[in-house]
């Protein structure tokens, strides 16, 4: 099964302290890793103002993950963040694959190109 390229947010609860949400971040990087993930990168994005109110909670910490690997680890790591009561939010989008470039096969411009002009005195 060919790798796609994903992207991850989620949002913690406001009230855990910095242990707990490096905790979060570390647990759900070993589940992705276990699932065959690769090339995780992770952004903790620190605590922000939520747009609107969730859960009771106005605030939320918020997490980054981009990474690949096979599209059957995100219903592993999306079950594992719905039951999860830290979570208050979370969302997956796979991310566009860049095109192979093919190399540049064009033949040069072969045309001859104006000389500059010369500086009028």
């Amino acid at each position: 099964m060919k790798p796609f390229i994903y992207e991850t947010m989620y949002i913690l609860r406001p009230d855990l302290n910095e242990e707990q949400v490096e905790q979060e971040i570390a647990k759900y990087k070993d589940l992705l890793q276990e699932q065959g993930a690769y090339d995780i990168e992770i952004q903790h994005r620190g605590k922000r103002r939520l747009a609107y109110e969730i859960n009771d909670h106005r605030e939320g910490t918020y997490v980054q993950m981009n990474y690949q690997g096979p599209p059957t680890q995100i219903a592993v790591l999306e079950r594992a963040m719905r039951l999860s009561e830290e979570v208050i939010r979370y969302l997956t989008i796979k991310q566009e694959v860049p095109k192979n470039t093919t190399p540049d096969t064009t033949v040069p411009d072969t045309q001859e190109r104006p000389e500059p002009l010369a500086a009028v005195e």
